[in-house]
């Protein structure tokens, strides 16, 4: 690895701030580490500094060690190990990493570097005479089914040719980077053979058309009676989303697994296991109560399994018992798994309420 080392004096700026709202990521971000880890942070910080900045100055490196508490050399080490870090100012408009590793070589990489000097400087780690490009030849990136490439930015561009290159810079030049784009240019999906798709070209059965999965009323009860001290036969809110009988078979909603139940969606985050990211997944497959939840059949756990690519996730965390609890209430919840239900969210409050009659 080449030597890298911090840009002269000259450029240096007296001082670096996050802006606000990035500074309320960085403090956000450190908070996610156990208490005395926060150290861990350091490159998402740097990274954060570098989208804000185009580049790392010392004054930046300084501003991250004194957040977390490190010895600056330590972040300074970090800063310049990883060639991802930019150590001196780079192109406002693009800032252009080569890849010329072996594949890349073998594919082209030299005549993508020649474009670069000829469409902005002779020289890596210089910016054009508007200082809006610069480039540099980096190691792999992990494309090399798509040589060769490039990344500006955190995004790449793939299976590239000379002129594409070119056409890709000149529109980053007139500021229209935004309007390109990324991944492969040559009209191949991902890394997909170009000529189009070779092997599995048959859609499981099962995958054609998902079956329709509702709640019916008397398993609604019959779950939300599962939970500890709840009365037989009492009223479970939420329940009935099945069909009638005799009525036309529920379908459920395009993309979506299951038959959306009527009514408010309940907080599905108040299940321990069930973030913002995954409660939202779940909302699109059409799972929104915790009676429906709670009501699950074990084929409908394995197509939840597969549908969001974690094994027994369900049953080690215990969805169907926490959500049993939690359509009775709060402090249920508390009864069965001797702790606090997680109510402090605003959209959990109207789940406070509930009791085992309903009311």
């Amino acid at each position: 690895m080449s030597v890298r080392r911090l840009a002269d004096d000259a450029v240096q700026p007296k001082s670096f701030a996050f802006s606000r709202e990035n500074a309320a990521w960085a403090k956000k971000r450190i908070a996610l580490y156990p208490k005395g880890r926060q150290q861990s942070a350091v490159i998402p910080l740097l990274m954060r500094v570098q989208d804000q900045e185009g580049w790392i100055s010392r004054a930046a490196i300084e501003k991250v060690a004194s957040m977390l508490d490190m010895p600056t050399i330590r972040v300074l080490e970090v800063a310049t190990f990883y060639t991802q870090f930019q150590l001196q100012p780079v192109g406002t408009r693009a800032h252009v990493q080569v890849c010329g590793t072996t594949p890349c070589m073998l594919r082209g990489a030299e005549e993508l570097r020649a474009v670069c000097k000829k469409k902005i400087h002779e020289q890596p780690h210089q910016t054009n005479a508007d200082g809006t490009m610069s480039w540099e030849e980096v190691e792999c990136m992990g494309a090399c089914v798509n040589a060769p490439m490039v990344a500006i930015g955190h995004d790449t561009y793939e299976d590239l040719t000379p002129e594409r290159l070119e056409e890709i810079l000149d529109a980053f030049e007139r500021g229209e980077g935004d309007s390109v784009p990324t991944g492969p240019q040559n009209g191949r999906n991902h890394s997909a053979p170009v000529t189009g798709q070779t092997t599995l070209l048959e859609v499981p059965e099962r995958k054609l058309e998902a079956p329709a999965r509702s709640m019916p009323a008397a398993s609604a009860a019959k779950a939300g009676n599962a939970a500890k001290g709840a009365r037989p036969g009492s009223k479970v809110i939420g329940g009935g989303t099945g069909r009638k009988s005799g009525a036309a078979a529920a379908k459920p909603e395009a993309g979506a697994l299951f038959v959306r139940p009527e009514g408010e969606p309940d907080d599905l985050k108040m299940i321990s296991g069930v973030g913002p990211v995954l409660e939202g997944k779940l909302n699109a497959l059409g799972v929104t109560r915790f009676e429906q939840v709670a009501a699950f059949s074990r084929e409908d756990i394995e197509a939840l399994d597969d549908a969001l690519s974690f094994k027994g996730r369900i049953d080690r965390d215990e969805w169907l018992k926490q959500a049993a609890a939690l359509a009775i209430g709060p402090d249920e919840y508390f009864k069965v798994f001797g702790k606090k239900a997680k109510v402090n969210k605003p959209a959990a409050k109207k789940n406070a309420g509930r009791t085992s009659s309903g009311e």
